[in-house]
């Protein structure tokens, strides 16, 4: 679908993450985390229910401690606040590092199930592109779900379902914008999405510039796609405000800043000017779909 464009530019903001992060690497930090740990990780030490659960460690809440301390006092001392592990400080509700994040990526999933049963119960069974709308629908909810989870946790396999879930949405969506030649395109897209898994999965570490960049050649060409099927009937016009709409909303990527109140930042505020989109693409799929054009005409 069109709004597989989310997730391509949701991947450029780890790249500078992954290159940099001074908080992390200052010497008041490490010096606070190995104090913390001396201090407090020992056998016997219990974190709470909700920590254990979101496998947070001794250590993990040291540095969670460490961070907030140096930022409060950034804060009272008005200096620049830094990201930590390639993330701004936020605070943490029932062990989730961005609950705000989290709450976000599930409304979008809602709209996607609400999306996905409307597509069941109003496009015509006959319809050609019924099951791939289905599908795709059931695809996104699958990625916002990894979103939700990566989220809550960030660690390596969470990351690695949340981009390989974002991967297939992308990839699924351009496939299903349809060629003459299915079983051809279906062989190309099936290779290209285990090729692209398979590579990631073997590297020591996660290639992010790699993936940012097959996002982007997949997404773009998908949109493409689109907005020169946008021309025929006058409401399909509405797929490139959609386009320019769901181009707004990640471009709130591009303005990263300190999260507002801990709680808040760039990123949360993309999937949350999100979420309305969904439902208008999904509104546009009916109307598309009970247009009469695609029936072919009795002879």
């Amino acid at each position: 679908m069109l709004l597989a464009y989310r997730w391509v530019l949701a991947t450029l903001p780890f790249l500078v993450f992954v290159v940099a992060s001074s908080g992390d690497r200052s010497s008041n930090f490490q010096n606070c985390v190995s104090a913390c740990y001396g201090d407090y990780c020992h056998p016997q030490t219990t974190l709470s229910l909700g920590l254990r659960l979101t496998r947070w460690t001794c250590t993990d809440d040291c540095k969670y401690q460490c961070m907030h301390m140096l930022t409060d006092i950034a804060i009272r001392e008005s200096s620049k606040i830094h990201q930590y592990y390639g993330k701004w400080p936020f605070w943490r509700l029932f062990g989730m590092q961005e609950p705000a994040s989290v709450a976000f990526s599930l409304w979008n999933m809602y709209y996607h199930i609400q999306g996905w049963r409307q597509l069941r119960s109003k496009i015509p069974s006959d319809h050609p592109m019924r099951s791939y709308y289905l599908t795709c629908a059931i695809v996104s909810v699958n990625a916002w779900l990894w979103s939700a989870v990566f989220h809550t946790r960030d660690l390596p396999n969470t990351e690695k379902l949340d981009y390989f879930s974002a991967a297939l949405v992308i990839l699924y969506s351009l496939y299903h914008t349809r060629t003459p030649v299915h079983v051809l395109w279906s062989s190309i897209c099936t290779v290209a999405y285990l090729a692209h898994v398979t590579y990631l999965s073997i590297l020591p570490r996660f290639d992010y510039s790699y993936n940012m960049a097959f996002n982007l050649t997949v997404g773009f060409t998908h949109n493409l796609l689109w907005l020169l099927y946008s021309f025929p009937p006058s409401y399909a016009s509405e797929v490139a405000v959609f386009v320019a709409l769901t181009t707004a909303a990640t471009a709130l990527e591009l303005f990263d800043f300190p999260p507002w109140s801990r709680i808040i930042d760039a990123h949360a505020l993309w999937h949350l000017s999100t979420a309305p989109v969904t439902k208008f693409w999904y509104d546009f799929l009916i109307k598309d779909s009970l247009d009469d054009g695609w029936r072919e005409p009795k002879r």
